[in-house]
């Protein structure tokens, strides 16, 4: 149904004091690090003849069909205000009763039924998409950018894909080398975060009074994201350090600017690692090390420019399994490793049909008047 696609972005317009269009298909979906929602939903609803060479097909038949993808902008829809639509004279839209309302939907149709939405794909980038009803949607493919929120029992690597977030900066296309890279370390991003990511305060204070780096506060505009392509462009390293989530698109912005990712993250997950080796392309550092004045620039300057131009050659090699919209890219990778997932999905569909489920029965033990006892 349109309501869980372009219903979701007409209800981001409205709380934004747009109007709704007659024809919500005219809609676009608004630019944020979310936007591989819609770019998985338009390859889906491309015509088959632009589509040769991807690694699903789309069928009509669902009796044909192996794979089930659900067409809901979860992220943006947990992102939508709550505040009051248009002129007031709607509801507040609520992303919980979204959720409830397509796991509703879903479970009224057969080809949920048949396998227990086992064989459906969700699209679940932000770590609060599809909370309400996760448990209801556990078994199910979710492409995640990350675990993190997740129990053991709703996500894990072996039934679902870690997807990457779309990058938000411009794609460097000068030369390989460093002769246009004079800072040693670049970071531009927030300074203060919750959990995990209070680490940034104390890479601040370790970082921002180093020589050959450039250690700014900085939050999302559009001024700021060209000085942060800026700064990636004339930099040989870029600094990840973990958020309120364990990775961003900055991971993503850093290799299409080929400025080497420094991931001081303990807990990330990264897309594609069956195709992609990270240490090719990325140095990983751990949190205790990364925070000791002087560890990381002392690490940097030790790296000498022909090992980071090899780290920008295999940079060159892999980014466009980072890049949505074009061939052979981010959304034929995600769909790629979907496929994978086949042989699982049949296996668990399978056995849960030939299982017999038992709730369980301690009438034997209460009704036993010899049963042992303690107080």
């Amino acid at each position: 149904p349109i309501r869980f696609t372009y219903g979701v972005i007409a209800a981001r317009s409205a709380s934004r004091g747009g109007g709704r269009p007659e024809n919500l298909t005219s809609l676009s979906y608004p630019g944020h690090q979310h936007m591989g929602e819609w770019f998985l939903f338009l390859d889906m609803n491309r015509p088959e003849s632009d589509r040769v060479g991807s690694p699903v097909t789309r069928v009509m038949d669902p009796e044909e069909a192996e794979l089930f993808y659900v067409p809901f902008f979860s992220s943006l829809s947990q992102l939508v205000s709550m505040s009051q639509q248009g002129d007031g004279s709607e509801a507040a839209y609520s992303d919980e009763e979204t959720q409830e309302a397509l796991v509703e939907w879903l479970e009224g149709q057969k080809y949920w039924q048949r396998n227990g939405g086992r064989d459906h794909v969700f699209t679940a980038a932000d770590p609060k998409s599809l909370l309400h009803v996760m448990d209801k949607v556990k078994n199910s493919v979710l492409l995640v950018v990350g675990f993190g929120r997740l129990r053991g029992d709703q996500g894990s690597l072996v039934k679902d894909v870690v997807v990457p977030y779309p990058h938000r900066l411009r794609t460097y296309e000068g030369d390989l080398g460093l002769q246009n890279r004079p800072t040693l370390l670049f970071f531009m991003g927030a300074r203060f975060r919750k959990e995990e990511g209070r680490i940034r305060d104390v890479l601040f204070q370790v970082l921002e009074n180093e020589r050959d780096a450039i250690i700014k506060h900085g939050v999302q505009s559009t001024e700021n994201r060209r000085e942060a392509s800026n700064g990636m462009h004339t930099s040989k390293f870029c600094l990840n350090p973990v958020g309120d989530t364990s990775t961003s698109c900055r991971l993503f912005d850093s290799i299409v600017s080929l400025c080497v990712p420094v991931i001081v993250s303990d807990t990330i997950e990264v897309p594609f690692e069956d195709t992609i080796d990270y240490r090719k392309i990325a140095i990983f550092v751990e949190s205790a090390a990364a925070v000791k004045p002087g560890y990381l620039m002392s690490l940097l300057r030790a790296i000498p420019p022909e090992r980071i131009v090899e780290y920008q050659r295999e940079m060159l090699k892999v980014r466009r399994y980072f890049q949505y919209g074009v061939s052979n890219g981010a959304v034929d990778e995600i769909w790629r490793q979907v496929t994978k997932k086949l042989p699982l999905i049949k296996l668990m569909s399978n056995r849960d049909k030939r299982l017999v489920i038992k709730e369980s029965d301690c009438s034997c033990v209460c009704a036993n008047p010899t049963t042992n006892r303690t107080p």
